[in-house]
């Protein structure tokens, strides 16, 4: 279903989600001075930040938050997921709701919602109202994100000032997750799980505020709201990964599994149906077209699968097996987030000369080759010797592909889809992490299930009367056969982690088709990039 709005200007409905300029909207600029654009850009920057931040912010806290609230290991990906989820899936229509109701007013609706959620969240008190307060976490962040970079463009003028805006919301868009993973470490480890969701709470009520003193409304256009198909799309994700999840935990044959799979389908197919038929719709089949562009999708929804997993399983197996603390996980990620940084410098250097291709290509064996690494991970491994090789060589890989992948998703698009297209390689990535982390888990699950039946019977010809009597009454093995287990699925996980990531790289081998002179032909048909 569309709902249609009508509003007095029906020009440029272009939906940012990736730091690329839009159709300049004609609204006055806040304030008179640079003092109120600056602090504009704070506020801008600040929920970015704040929605940014929320997943790996969140992934330190995962086996606390298991505990605290008796998550199955295979059940905590939702933690994850149900943010992601929606988040990814409803992206679209966050950005279209702005443009048509205006971007102020629902900028600042998402930031009121995300709020709420988080503060519901960290008062849980079981696993199912913490799950459904992250989804309501991903719906505020899906208005929000794509609100927040659109406001850029009705603050800040054409030229120098907005490319610097821009500069800032991309800084602080790449390193969200690296400032997420040390602040998780040091709120879990120095005040409460619950303040990992807490923490969004006093940052949302100071944007809130300010808003409306130093961001000026956007004017609004006249458009369809296409709730039908990012409903479809949502739902049909969300019963994918239940289904994926639900087999890890009661097998394939279980009827709910094939049951959630069937709805999956369903669905699917109807948003392929919807997104047909819609005047507007929040998908553009028609971007699939391109061979490049659909590679492109491609290969990032596999190597956000790799991303997802790796963060994932690593959280939990530094905590539990290594005994890290909260703090020291934390720290542990930080080159991750440094080589990428460095990987996407070289790529952003080297790409006029040799095009997008040989990074994407080297850049998912790169990732490849380090989740192959990890798979070694035993309960006899260390960080420096068995993880911090690898994950700098992951690192490196997806910092040679996020700089290709967010040029090619938008070279070549027409002004007024540019921001269709880069948002799409947004929510391809949220959906692909969440999808690609409930097929780990699935792995995951079975491998350890395996792994405990061969613990068992080592543990009981051990253990004392007291030990086997504990084991009857809870059915959960001591430490070190636990340990044992754990690591036991997290290496095979990493093996189809691994896999994900030759399928990127043999996507980009046979799929992406475009030389320098290429790029620079398709560059030239944008618009003047900040």
């Amino acid at each position: 279903m569309d709902v249609t709005v009508h509003r007095p200007s029906c020009e440029g409905r272009s939906i940012m989600t990736s730091p690329q300029p839009a159709p300049t909207t004609a609204a006055a600029a806040p304030g008179s001075g640079g003092g109120g654009k600056g602090i504009a850009l704070l506020v801008i920057a600040a929920c970015q930040l704040m929605v940014v931040l929320d997943i790996t912010i969140v992934n330190i806290a995962l086996p606390h938050i298991q505990s605290a609230l008796h998550f199955s290991t295979t059940g905590l990906a939702w933690v994850v997921s149900a943010y992601t989820l929606t988040f990814g899936g409803l992206l679209l229509l966050g950005g279209r709701a702005g443009d048509i109701l205006g971007r102020r007013r629902v900028f600042m609706c998402g930031v009121l919602l995300f709020a709420v959620a988080s503060l519901l969240g960290g008062l849980s008190q079981s696993s199912g109202q913490l799950l459904a307060a992250r989804a309501v976490q991903g719906i505020g962040g899906a208005i929000a994100s794509p609100t927040a970079l659109a406001l850029i463009t009705t603050t800040f003028t054409e030229g120098l000032e907005r490319n610097r805006a821009f500069g800032v919301f991309a800084a602080v868009s790449a390193g969200g997750g690296a400032i997420g993973l040390l602040a998780g470490g040091m709120l879990v480890e120095w005040l409460d799980w619950r303040w990992v969701l807490f923490v969004n709470v006093p940052i949302a009520v100071l944007i809130l505020l300010a808003t409306p003193r130093h961001i000026k409304e956007s004017e609004r256009h006249s458009g369809h709201f296409d709730i039908a198909g990012a409903l479809a799309s949502t739902g049909g994700m969300v019963a994918l990964v239940y289904g994926f999840i639900r087999a890890a935990q009661e097998g394939w044959r279980d009827p709910i599994t094939l049951g959630s799979f069937a709805v999956a389908v369903v669905l699917l197919c109807t948003f392929v149906l919807v997104e047909r038929r819609s005047q507007q719709p929040i998908t553009p089949l028609h971007m699939f077209a391109d061979r490049n562009r659909a590679g492109t999708y491609g290969i990032m929804l596999s190597l956000a699968a790799a991303i997802f997993g790796m963060f994932f399983f690593l959280t939990l197996f530094v905590q539990n097996v290594l005994g890290f603390t909260p703090l020291r996980a934390g720290l542990a990620f930080l080159p991750v987030s440094a080589i990428i940084a460095v990987g996407a410098g070289l790529a952003s250097r080297l790409l006029p000369k040799y095009g997008p291709k040989p990074f994407m290509v080297a850049g998912a064996l790169l990732a490849a080759g380090g989740l192959s690494w990890l798979t070694r991970t035993d309960i006899h491994s260390t960080y420096p010797g068995s993880i911090l090789g690898p994950i700098l060589v992951f690192g490196l890989g997806m910092g040679l592909n996020f700089v290709s992948l967010t040029l090619m998703a938008v070279s070549g698009v027409p002004p007024h889809e540019a921001g269709a297209a880069s948002g799409m390689l947004n929510a391809t990535q949220q959906v692909g992490g969440s999808l690609g982390l409930s097929i780990l888990v699935t792995v995951f699950g079975t491998a350890s299930r395996n792994e405990a039946t061969d613990q068992v019977p080592k543990f009981l010809s051990q253990a004392d009367p007291a030990q086997r009597l504990l084991f009857r009454r809870t059915g959960q093995l001591p430490r070190p056969w636990s340990d044992q287990v754990l690591a036991s699925g997290v290496s095979t996980a990493f093996v189809v982690a691994a896999i994900f990531a030759v399928v990127a790289a043999l996507i980009a081998l046979f799929a992406i088709q475009v030389r320098p002179a290429d790029l620079a032909r398709l560059q030239g048909a944008r618009p003047t990039a900040p």
